[in-house]
């Protein structure tokens, strides 16, 4: 039983381990600058929470592109998970690279949607 307990604990604890960066402080920075369906800059992007952050992100290079985290775990997961790289557009239903991707704000919390082409994006936004 104390083995049990003790492996949910680990779990918990891993599931609660994330970013540091909190979305609270940029959120008077998103809401000056961008708003739902606006394309963001890529390297404003955690892709690894797919959250645009208001400020610049930390840099990583994989397999000679650039991706973009908001942390040191983002950094690690980046390399080691397809996810963190990879989103599916949602008109296409393609899998794309977040690299490449265009990127936009999808709600008012900040997430954002990834599109293998500007048509796509325009047909998401009826714009």
């Amino acid at each position: 039983m104390k083995n049990i307990l003790l492996g949910i604990l680990a779990s918990v604890a891993v599931f609660l381990v994330s970013c540091t960066n909190s979305k609270a402080e940029t959120t008077q920075i998103t809401n000056a600058q961008f708003k739902t369906g606006d394309i963001v800059p890529h390297d404003q992007v955690c892709m690894v929470n797919n959250a645009y952050m208001g400020k610049k992100q930390l840099e990583v290079k994989h397999d000679g592109k650039t991706y973009y985290g908001c942390c040191e775990n983002c950094k690690l997961r980046i390399p080691q998970e397809e996810n963190a790289r990879m989103a599916y557009d949602p008109i296409s239903h393609k899998l794309i690279d977040k690299a490449t991707a265009i990127i936009a704000i999808s709600d008012k919390n900040d997430n954002v949607v990834y599109f293998e082409n500007k048509a796509n994006y325009e047909a998401f936004f009826k714009k």
